[in-house]
C-alpha cells in the first residue's frame, strides 16, 4: 500500500488546488482553494475559457459579483470530479468586517445554490481575525459551514472552537517557514523535522486539546512544505495537500503509522480554555509568528485577488 492510502485510512485527504483536472487521480474527498489558486488557475490555457465565460455572462456587474462567480463557477467543476465539500474563499479584503463578510459568504452560497448545490456541500472559508470568527459563527448558526483559515495560533483555534464553526485549517508549512527564518543559520533541520517541527506541534496541540474537550470542529492540517509534516499528523480529521505532495505520497511505500487520535487526546490532562475579544487579541500579539503570519497571509491573498480583478478586465 502507498502511503497515501494508507493515510486515508486515518485522515480524510483533501486536495489543495484549483486544478480541478487533476484532482481525479488521487481521488480526494474534498478540496480547497484560495484566491491565489484560483489566480494560478486561470493563467493555464485549459482553464482560461472559465475566465472569458465569466466575464462574457457577467461582465455588467460590479467586479466583486464577477469574481464570486469565477469562484463559483470553478468550485462546480471542482464539485462534479469530488464526492464531499469545497472550500470557497471570501474576499481577504473584508477580513476585518463581520458583516460585509457575512453578507458576501451569503451571497456566495446563493450563487451555489442556484447551481443545485446543497449547502451540506460548500465551506465558505474566511481569515481567523476576530471579525472573521464572530462573522463564522453568525453563518454557523444560519447553517452555512465555514473554514477557518490562516490559522498560526492556538488563541485562534480556541475562538474559532468558542464560535462552533464547522472547520479550521491551521497552517503548518507557514509557521514552519517562520520559525526556520527567525532562526537564521542556527536552524539544524533534523532536529525540527516531522513530530519535532514547529507547525507539526501547533496542529497536535490545537488537535488534542478540541479532543479533549469535546469540541465538534474540525481540524484540517494545511499548508505543507514537506511529506514529513504530513505522515507526522497522519490521525488528524483532515490533511489539505498541494497536488505535488499528494503525488510523492502516491509514489512511496514506505510505512506510515497512525500519530493523532481522539482517543488517547481523551487521555491528557489540558485546561478548559475560552478567550473573549480582549483575551484573544492580548493571546494574538504575544505570539509573534501568529501576527505576522496572519497579517502577510491576508495581505498576500489581497495582492492575488487585485491581480484576478485584474484579468477580469
Amino acid at each position: 500500500m502507498n502511503q497515501l492510502d494508507a493515510l486515508k485510512q486515518f485522515t480524510t485527504v483533501v486536495a489543495d488546488t484549483g486544478d480541478f483536472k487533476q484532482l481525479a487521480q488521487f481521488q480526494p474527498q474534498d478540496a480547497t482553494t484560495n484566491p491565489s489558486l484560483i489566480l494560478k488557475a486561470v493563467q493555464k490555457p485549459e482553464y482560461l475559457p472559465l475566465l472569458k465565460d465569466t466575464v462574457a455572462a457577467h461582465g455588467h456587474e460590479a467586479m466583486d459579483a464577477q469574481i464570486d462567480r469565477l469562484l463559483v463557477r470553478f468550485g462546480c467543476e471542482i464539485l462534479a470530479t469530488i464526492p464531499g465539500r469545497v472550500s470557497t474563499e471570501v474576499d481577504a479584503r473584508l477580513s476585518f468586517d463581520t458583516a460585509a463578510t457575512v453578507a458576501r459568504a451569503k451571497r456566495i452560497m446563493a450563487l451555489y445554490e442556484a447551481q443545485g448545490v446543497k449547502r451540506e456541500r460548500v465551506l465558505i472559508k474566511i481569515a481567523s481575525t476576530w471579525e472573521g470568527i464572530q462573522a463564522a459563527a453568525e453563518l454557523e448558526r444560519e447553517g452555512i459551514r465555514t473554514n477557518l483559515t490562516l490559522l498560526f495560533s492556538f488563541a485562534q483555534a480556541v475562538a474559532c472552537g468558542d464560535a462552533k464553526v464547522q472547520l479550521i485549517s491551521p497552517f503548518v508549512g507557514r509557521i514552519y517557514d517562520w520559525y526556520k527564518k527567525s532562526a537564521g543559520s542556527a536552524w539544524v533541520e533534523t532536529d525540527n523535522a516531522n513530530t519535532n517541527d514547529p507547525g507539526v506541534q501547533s496542529v497536535r496541540a490545537i488537535y488534542n486539546h478540541y479532543k479533549r474537550h469535546g469540541i465538534s470542529t474540525e481540524v484540517m492540517g494545511a499548508s505543507f512544505r514537506n511529506v514529513g509534516q504530513i505522515t507526522s499528523l497522519a490521525g488528524c480529521d483532515l490533511l489539505t495537500i498541494a497536488p505535488e505532495l499528494l503525488a510523492q505520497l502516491g509514489a512511496s511505500i514506505e510505512p506510515l503509522a497512525q500519530v493523532l487520535s481522539a482517543s488517547a487526546a481523551m487521555q491528557l490532562d489540558l485546561p478548559a480554555v475560552h478567550h473573549t475579544e480582549s483575551s484573544f487579541r492580548y493571546a494574538m500579539n504575544e505570539d509573534a509568528m501568529a501576527t505576522e503570519k496572519l497579517a502577510e497571509g491576508i495581505r498576500a491573498f489581497c495582492v492575488d485577488a487585485v491581480k484576478l480583478e485584474a484579468l477580469m478586465h
